[in-house]
């Protein structure tokens, strides 16, 4: 699927070939368009390929229904959209939703994730299924857990998948679907003209009907480009991966999981340091003792690996999806949850890009809420 230097008119080009620009991408080529994804490689900030791959909905959406709503709605089509991918291309993404666990190490702790779990529940008008397990409630569905746990949140909706799986899957399917690829460019300009925009990078250009910009934290720069706004920032998150184990843990918590091969990977930190990728040994120390907190059998199991990546956030946390006003027919899309919203971002968000479907809600999302209506945006890192 890869080549350097093409010519000709795209229905679409997807600017970024993360999780979040392929979803995109496989959902517009889905729709017989003509696609081309033009991908920074190696040299972006590895949010795709260094995330914690939970397809988690617990605790998402407090003080914005639209987003509990989108996130839920993702989370259902997963076992659909993981069983498309495998037909197609014959990738599993190894899903497993059996639920997940929010664990907490004090009963304060507890009582603040059962208040928000609440709140959801009373934003979605009840319609939002959790658990709130005590300690001994715990170790009888996860035996292995340790003393210092209270207790924890549960919700069925949440569970996990391999991001290199998924990502590889999205892939296969974009080269089975005729669109093209452009790797290790950097787009350095974007200009709308009649019926559509030229897209300059550093050693070709290409013009396309519509624009899709979905590079992490690089919209920040190319969306004035088009008439649009990205205030995302990074925020670092480490991990750590142990080696293959026997099976102990059969669902996903949200900083610890058991992978498909038995590898344990935890992480979930969350760190304002810029564009710093580095690992750190007083975040991993952390880490790791939480860990073992948590299953003191890891006490004694090797550590093998460990690497950071950095999210794409946003000033709430919540996606920015916007058409510009501007320059119609470009977009931006960025968010830090490319695994969990992958099947929305393919099989919905496509569709409002390429045929002006209806998204309901799209307008929460809007760059637009960042901005003071008496005053000019501005946005401090």
């Amino acid at each position: 699927m890869e080549t350097h230097h093409l010519a000709g008119f795209y229905d679409a080009i997807v600017v970024g070939g993360g999780l979040v620009g392929s979803a995109v991408a496989y959902g517009i080529a889905r729709e017989g368009a003509r696609v081309l994804v033009i991908d920074e490689g190696d040299d972006a900030f590895g949010a795709s390929v260094g995330n914690f791959g939970l397809v988690w909905v617990q605790g998402k959406g407090i003080g914005q229904p639209a987003y509990t709503a989108w996130t839920r709605e993702s989370a259902a089509l997963w076992p659909s959209f993981a069983d498309a991918l495998r037909d197609e291309t014959g990738v599993d993404t190894q899903l497993l939703q059996p639920g997940g666990f929010d664990l907490c190490f004090s009963d304060d702790e507890l009582e603040e994730r059962e208040k928000q779990l609440l709140q959801l529940s009373n934003e979605a008008g009840g319609d939002y299924a959790f658990e709130v397990l005590s300690h001994a409630d715990l170790k009888a569905r996860i035996p292995q857990i340790g003393e210092s746990v209270a207790g924890a949140t549960y919700t069925p909706m949440d569970g996990h998948v391999n991001p290199l799986k998924l990502l590889l899957g999205l892939r296969r399917c974009l080269a089975n679907r005729n669109a093209h690829l452009v790797n290790s460019e950097r787009v350095a300009r974007i200009d709308s003209q009649p019926g559509g925009f030229v897209v300059h990078g550093q050693r070709g250009r290409w013009s396309s009907a519509r624009v899709v910009l979905a590079a992490g934290l690089g919209n920040k720069d190319l969306a004035p480009m088009v008439g649009l706004q990205a205030p995302v920032v990074p925020i670092r998150g480490q991990v750590l991966i142990s080696e293959r184990v026997a099976t102990f843990l059969r669902f996903p918590t949200a900083t610890v999981r058991q992978t498909a091969e038995g590898t344990v990977q935890l992480g979930d930190s969350l760190e304002d340091v810029g564009f710093d990728k580095g690992v750190t040994t007083d975040v991993l120390s952390e880490i790791a003792m939480r860990g073992v907190k948590a299953f003191p059998l890891l006490r004694d199991v090797r550590l093998v690996r460990a690497w950071s990546a950095l999210r794409v956030m946003t000033p709430d946390g919540f996606p920015i999806y916007q058409e510009s006003a501007i320059c119609p027919g470009a977009f931006s899309v960025s968010c830090h949850s490319g695994v969990t919203l992958a099947p929305v971002h393919a099989l919905r968000l496509a569709r409002w890009i390429t045929c002006d479907c209806v998204v309901p809600s799209i307008q929460a999302f809007s760059a637009d809420r960042f901005r003071n209506p008496y005053e000019s945006f501005s946005h401090v890192d």
